[in-house]
C-alpha cells in the first residue's frame, strides 16, 4: 500500500510539473505573439545593422 501511494505522489508531481511547463511555453508563445502584433504597422520591422550602406570606394 505505501508503494502505491509514493507512486500515486510521484504521478500528480509529474502533472504538475507538465501542466507548469505548458503554461511557461503558452505565455512565451502569447507573448511572442503580442510583441508581433502589438504595434499596428503595416509591414515587418526592418533592422539597421553595421552594414547598412555599402562603403564607397
Amino acid at each position: 500500500m505505501f508503494a502505491y501511494e509514493l507512486h500515486r505522489v510521484a504521478h500528480a508531481e509529474l502533472v504538475r510539473e507538465a501542466a507548469a511547463q505548458r503554461l511557461g511555453r503558452e505565455a512565451a508563445r502569447a507573448a511572442k505573439a503580442a510583441r508581433r502584433t502589438g504595434r499596428h504597422e503595416p509591414e515587418g520591422r526592418v533592422s539597421a545593422g553595421k552594414d547598412r550602406y555599402a562603403t564607397v570606394a
